[in-house]
């Protein structure tokens, strides 16, 4: 059974930093890309970063670049965002996404507030 699950979400000031995790299990290879997804209360699921299997060329969104950096460990098969210079603005809860099997984490929900 394919599965993910999202970790390391919290509160966090604004200004500051958090690291989320993407544990990976039951898929039967590592052939597939992995993207990070947010969604806030009463608005649409959001695309936030991508990045593919070979792990090179990684996409963001506008609103996160150069504050956000996704990375994957081939080996683990574990995703990672880390999140610098949050706002609150960056408030949500976020999903991790296997995309080649449509499959999804139930989210860490991120809060930025102080």
């Amino acid at each position: 059974q394919m599965r993910l699950v999202e970790s390391g979400g919290g509160l966090v000031q604004p200004g500051g930093s958090l690291t989320l995790s993407c544990a990976a299990s039951g898929f039967p290879d590592t052939t597939y890309s992995m993207r990070w997804y947010r969604q806030a209360p009463g608005k649409r699921r959001d695309f936030v970063a991508g990045i593919p299997t070979t792990g090179t060329s990684p996409k963001y969104a506008a609103a996160v670049k150069d504050r956000f950096t996704i990375s994957r460990d081939a080996s683990s098969g574990t995703l990672y965002l880390q999140m610098n210079n949050l706002t609150p603005n960056d408030t949500a809860r976020y999903y991790c996404n296997a995309w080649e099997f449509s499959a999804w984490g139930q989210g860490t929900q991120v809060t930025v507030s102080g």
